[in-house]
Formats: C-alpha cells, structure tokens, sequence
C-alpha cells in the first residue's frame, strides 16, 4: 500500500491503451510514474472493442494523430512485446447510394490532401475483388494500411509493459477524492492510501467527465453502450475490415474463421458500470451485416459482449493540457473509435509532458476548443 507522502513525476489514471502508453512511453523519457486502474488494466473499453485499427473514415481533424498510431501500430511487438493479433489487410467503406458514393469522393479528396491515400472502387469491380459483398452495395473506398487487431491482448498490453519498464501499476485502485495542490496533485484511494503526482493525466475513459470535474475543468461526456457479436468459425474470406457510410455497421473475420460485427452504440442509463447485451441490439446488428454480406444468415452467433464508451459533443477527443487546470492533461472521449488512437494519445501526452510540445497536429482536439465555447 502506498504512503500518503509518496510521490511521483505523473500520475496516470485509467489502465486502458492511451493511460497505458501514456505511462510508458512517460518512463521511457526518464519519468517515475504511477498508474491506476480502478479494475483490470485493459478490462474497459480497451479491451472489448471491435478491434478496427483504420485510419479511413475519421473526422479529419484526428488524421495526424492516426498517422501518428497507424506507425506505432506497424512497430507494436517492439513496443509492448506481442503483435496483438494485428493484421493490416485494409478498410474498406461501403456505399449503399448514390449519396454515399459522394461521400466517398469527397472523403478521399480531403483526406488525401492532408496524406491518407484511399482508392475508390466502382460497383463491378468490387464485386470481381469482393464476390461475398451483398448486392446492397454500389461502391467502396479501400485504405489498403489499415486493418484489426485483437483488444483483449492489446487492450491490457501498453500498461503491462509500462509496469515491466518500471511504472508502478496498482489495479482494483478506485480514485475517490483528487485535487490540485500548490506543486502538483493529491489522489485519494477506495482503500484509504494517497499518492502525490506532479501532473495528472486523465485517461479514465467514459468516467474521466467525472474525474475533471473533481479536478475543478468539469467537461462534459455522455456515455455509450456498444455491443459485438461473434459468429461460430466459417471458411475465410472477408480480408478487409469492412464499415459502412454512415457507421451503421462495422465487421471482421478474424483467421480462425470466426466474424466479428456490431453497429451504432446505444445510450447508457443508471448504472453503466455493468453492462449487459440486448437481444434488440442483436437484431439491429444482424441485419446490417446479413445486408452487406448475404451468407452471415447461414452462421450461428456464439458469443456477444458489451462495454461502455465516452462520447464528446463534437465528435472528437479530448487531447492535452487543461485549459483550466495547469499540469492536469486529458487523455479520453474517444466516440467509440479510440483503439487505434489510444497509442498515439499516450505518446502524445508523453511528449506535452516531458517538454512542452508534440510534433503532431493535435490543436482542433485540444481541451481549449471546450474552453472558447463556454
């Protein structure tokens, strides 16, 4: 147990991706770090995701900071010592109108001006490359980089190797009270213990809302249920990871065989801290993805699992330094797309940490964007 005069460089709170590579990537710059995990590291979020790693079809103004973790991504073994299951066989974004295909047109145009490159591919010639593409389909947009990886490995990974680099991991460790002191900040503990940080970083996932508010930079973040099916294994085929214009459907087959999908997030209510699939986000699910590829009807469903996301007003993450609270740097609300950024956010906070400033374009995900609209 820690004493209540122990102290520390910074003070990570949340175990999952970027609160795990946020704390190593700290001791790796020579940072003697803290980082606590209220459950299991990568329990959360982190860890039962759908597993898209993509680049294609984000918010452009999270483009270079997926640059940023499509790199780290593509160096993961040396990173945290596994590959996580990663597989870069390519997105691909499906068009079910005419509507959506200028959307495709559009996105590649200003993707590609700020160097995401994307090949458009007409309805014959997506079914020549695709057979299995049901005939909803008119058109996609393929970013051959992008691809999956498993989450219940490298969910939990960033934050196990920030501890074998000489992080000091506490698990089951609830924060109850933080506050900002003259030279630094002070948590308080579920089991009584304190620790003292010199910054703080917020990577609490969809209860860091609650965690600023306790530090006096209240931001607002309303939480969302996804849920994900799995199917029993079939004869391989989908290679890409597939979504769809309007984000109602995303899905993968993994190499053994087995498909995984889901569709938009529901609203949490009550107690979101436990979670449970609903047989009508099942249906909504299986019927976009048995529209998109026609023999999934054929397939059993074996498993199906939720867990709970942080979504911002605007869409996009919140990256940095408070606005308010000097030394507290956010980390989280990631709208359901942060398992491939999670990587390049911890690296990031690392870098405004230990000197000032990143050399990724971060300033439209910035806490000062909630700052100017109060």
């Amino acid at each position: 147990m820690m004493a209540p005069a122990d102290r520390y460089d910074a003070i990570v709170v949340g175990g999952g991706v970027a609160g795990g590579a946020a704390a190593l990537f700290l001791v790796q710059r020579g940072k003697r770090v803290l980082l606590l995990e209220r459950d299991r590291v990568g329990a959360r979020a982190s860890g039962v995701n759908f597993g898209g790693v993509r680049q294609q079809g984000r918010d452009l103004r999270e483009i270079p900071l997926s640059h940023l973790a499509r790199r780290i991504w593509g160096d993961l073994p040396r990173h945290v010592g596994i590959d996580g299951e990663r597989l870069f066989t390519g997105h691909l974004r499906l068009a079910r109108s005419e509507a959506d295909l200028a959307v495709l047109e559009t996105y590649r145009a200003e993707a590609g001006a700020i160097g995401l490159e994307l090949e458009l591919i007409g309805r014959n010639a997506l079914r020549e490359r695709y057979p299995w593409i049901g005939p909803a389909v008119l058109g996609g947009s393929l970013c051959a980089t992008d691809g999956q990886a498993n989450p219940r490995l490298v969910g939990p990974a960033f934050a196990l190797a920030a501890a074998r680099a000489g992080a000091t991991l506490r698990e089951g460790a609830e924060v109850v009270a933080a506050e900002r002191e003259p030279d630094g900040f002070r948590v308080a503990l579920a089991d009584g213990s304190a620790a003292r940080g010199d910054v703080l970083v917020n990577a609490a996932g969809a209860w860091a809302g609650g965690l600023a508010a306790l530090l006096g930079d209240p931001i607002a973040l309303e939480p969302r249920i996804p849920q994900v099916l799995v199917t029993e294994p079939a004869r391989h085929r989908v290679e890409p990871v597939l979504g769809v214009v309007g984000g109602e459907l995303y899905l993968r087959q993994v190499q053994r065989g087995n498909l995984i999908f889901g569709t938009v997030d529901r609203l949490a209510s009550g107690d979101y801290r436990l979670t449970r699939p609903t047989p009508e986000m099942a249906r909504l699910s299986a019927g976009a993805a048995f529209s998109i590829v026609p023999e999934l009807g054929n397939l059993a469903v074996i498993r199906s699992w939720t867990g709970v996301d942080g979504y911002m007003a605007d869409g996009v993450p919140v990256i940095g330094e408070s606005a308010t609270v000097p030394g507290l740097f956010h980390g989280f609300g990631f709208c359901g797309h942060g398992f491939q950024l999670g990587p390049a956010a911890g690296y990031v906070l690392a870098e405004l940490i230990a000197t000032g400033r990143t050399e990724t374009e971060i300033g439209a995900l910035s806490p000062r964007r909630l700052a100017d609209s109060r």
